[in-house]
């Protein structure tokens, strides 16, 4: 027991000697190693982080949307559809929406407009988002000049700026009055941008669905799941593509443990054939290639966790935005609800450190089994 105590002390101390000796190569392995771990990791992170936003978002959204087509695009619906949809059993109530896109060219970026359901706006009251209150420069009490439909100015007061908390659903948004919405962009009150619907039973809702389409063969349904399953595909393709970016880093980090693979230096091979020589035995040898290399992987794959973990949920993941938030001018300002998802974070260590631990044992294996004597030749 003693022995075997002594031998384990030997193998501890000679695999932090050996890595002392090799301190600069080292150092620079840990480096790009962190910074590979680093890099995926903050795009793993950052896409799951968004999902999970936009699923707690979207949770809230209606069962079913229904939109008018014409020519195969989306157009404004008549209020009076409503009526006939819900006639169909299990929908619990159908109401319409107003909302719309506005084009700023003073702050070069898209506005949304909405009519809100539980908030009592004067005609020419509106509420602007945070995002939108930065661009204008504009703030509470002041006046925000547009142009109706048909080109005229109209003026805006004001009354409020939504919540920072909310800034990644309303970043770009204004809440308008029903009067002030259609004397903006020319909509009747007999028409809706949309209608949404509620159902009793969520079972039934694509049956429903179905329904609505039967009846109004002019019209589509989305549903909320729908919904969800795009917004998951959206930021999947987003952070494939920065995966796609990264790939030269990923690229040189397979192509260093290949060439890990594919043997030791000289030195390595005569220091392997020295411990032969003394006593060591095959187990012995490969077990300190094996804690040398889960010292480097592991310091690497550790430290560019918790860099990834930083980046993403306390620096605003200022290096990957651009490309995973998407192309308009208009940023939101938020901070992502910190997550780490177990089946992520093993995904992210399958395919970093097992490839780099088994190219290190590989390598010292076949070294161990060949004679000092010839070893030490090297």
């Amino acid at each position: 027991m003693i022995r075997s105590i002594e031998k384990q002390r030997n193998i501890l101390d000679f695999t932090l000697s050996s890595l002392w000796r090799r301190l600069g190569k080292n150092l620079a392995l840990v480096l790009v190693y962190t910074l590979v771990v680093f890099s995926l990791g903050s795009v793993m992170f950052f896409t799951q982080a968004l999902k999970d936003e936009a699923a707690i978002i979207l949770s809230g959204t209606p069962e079913i949307i229904v939109q008018k087509l014409v020519a195969g695009r989306h157009e404004l619906i008549p209020v009076a559809y409503a009526q006939k949809i819900s006639a169909i059993r299990g929908v619990e109530a159908v109401k319409g929406r107003f909302w719309g896109y506005y084009f700023d060219p003073i702050g070069r970026a898209n506005y949304t407009f909405m009519v809100p359901d539980d908030i009592d706006l004067k005609d020419n009251d509106i509420l602007v988002g945070a995002g939108i209150s930065r661009v204008r420069q504009v703030f509470r009490g002041g006046v925000m000049l547009l142009r109706t439909f048909d080109g005229r100015p109209i003026s805006f007061l004001i009354k409020g700026i939504l919540s920072p908390e909310s800034e990644l659903l309303s970043s770009d948004l204004i809440l308008i009055s029903a009067t002030g919405f259609g004397r903006l962009f020319g909509v009747s009150r007999n028409d809706a941008t949309d209608l949404t619907v509620r159902v009793l039973n969520k079972k039934e809702i694509p049956t429903i669905a179905g329904k609505i389409v039967d009846i109004l063969p002019d019209t589509r349904t989305i549903t909320r799941e729908e919904i969800l399953r795009t917004y998951d595909a959206v930021f999947d393709w987003r952070g494939g593509i920065m995966i796609a970016i990264l790939a030269g880093a990923v690229l040189a980090f397979l192509i260093f443990a290949w060439d890990k693979a594919a043997g030791l230096s000289a030195e390595e091979k005569r220091e392997i054939g020295i411990l032969k020589a003394i006593g060591w035995e095959t187990a012995d040898v490969l077990q300190m290639k094996f804690w040398e290399g889960m010292v480097v992987s592991l310091s690497s794959f550790l430290v560019g966790i918790i860099l990834a973990y930083f980046h993403i949920f306390y620096a605003s993941a200022s290096l990957f935005e651009p490309v995973l938030k998407g192309w308009s001018t208009l940023y939101p300002h938020f901070r992502l609800t910190p997550f780490i998802s177990g089946y992520q974070v093993a995904i992210l260590f399958f395919f970093t450190v097992i490839p780099y631990t088994v190219a290190t044992i590989i390598p010292a294996w076949r070294a161990a089994t060949i004679d000092p004597d010839a070893v030490m030749r090297f």
